[in-house]
């Protein structure tokens, strides 16, 4: 039975600590992964040389319910799909980030729909990309604060993907509608945030948001004639700043 795997390694002092650190990186639950003690470390004297721990956590089909996954019906096809021939990659594309989503869902135990579809490029300065929709009940959990579970989805998605394709194609999952109803927000946000400059003066700091969030304000505001942004700041606290023009 062919296998599709994306693998995380984690350093950490504990083994249980470096399998909460990575489940944690990949927003995924306990059993949505297996987990491989590469290194077990090595205690030291007074801490000195000691050697931390090195598990790697694996997601994909589990090797040990293989048999069980061949008697389920076809709509648990494995994410391969090199049977089928494709005249154009982007369509491969689609249908292969379909199917991952799938099957990680399914590992996550959760039950939701999911579809698949094109979207042209909004400028020339742009790619067409494949988005991935899932719709169903009480879908929150793949959402998580601020996104940070629906962000390591597509994260973890789009490394399986360009595996699957050997080269990087521009992906983007949505749960419910969330992104796009988000996108809609920050526009008017930025639109709303820039005329305050205007008025005011004073630059604005926004809350702090993920970097696909962060593009969003500064594309929304790239071409207006007073104002322009920078995004400040060091990790998960950095924001879009909106300030004004200088004069020539």
């Amino acid at each position: 039975m062919n296998q599709q795997k994306t693998t995380l390694e984690i350093i950490a002092p504990s083994i249980e600590e470096a399998v909460e650190k990575g489940l944690d990186q990949l927003g995924l639950p306990r059993n949505a992964v297996s987990v491989e003690v590469i290194d077990e470390g090595k205690g030291g004297f007074l801490g000195m040389g000691n050697r931390q721990v090195r598990v790697r956590l694996s997601i994909g089909e589990d090797p040990s319910v293989e048999e069980k996954e061949e008697e389920k019906t076809s709509s648990n096809e494995p994410i391969h799909v090199e049977d089928e021939a494709f005249d154009d990659p982007l369509e491969e594309a689609r249908v292969k980030a379909e199917r991952i989503v799938q099957s990680l869902l399914k590992n996550m135990s959760v039950s939701a729909d999911v579809s698949s579809r094109i979207m042209d490029p909004e400028d020339e300065n742009d790619k067409a990309m494949v988005l991935v929709e899932v719709t169903g009940k009480d879908l929150s959990i793949l959402i998580g604060r601020r996104a940070e579970t629906l962000n390591s989805l597509q994260y973890i998605t789009s490394l399986m993907l360009n595996q699957e394709m050997g080269d990087w194609v521009p992906l983007m999952i949505d749960v419910q509608g969330y992104r796009f109803r988000r996108e809609r927000q920050l526009r008017q946000m930025a639109r709303r945030m820039a005329d305050q400059v205007i008025q005011t003066g004073r630059k604005q700091e926004l809350e702090p948001m993920p970097a696909n969030e962060r593009r969003l304000i500064h594309l929304e505001l790239r071409y207006h004639p007073f104002v322009t942004t920078e995004s400040v700041g060091e990790g998960p606290n950095r924001k879009a700043t909106i300030f004004l023009k200088p004069k020539d």
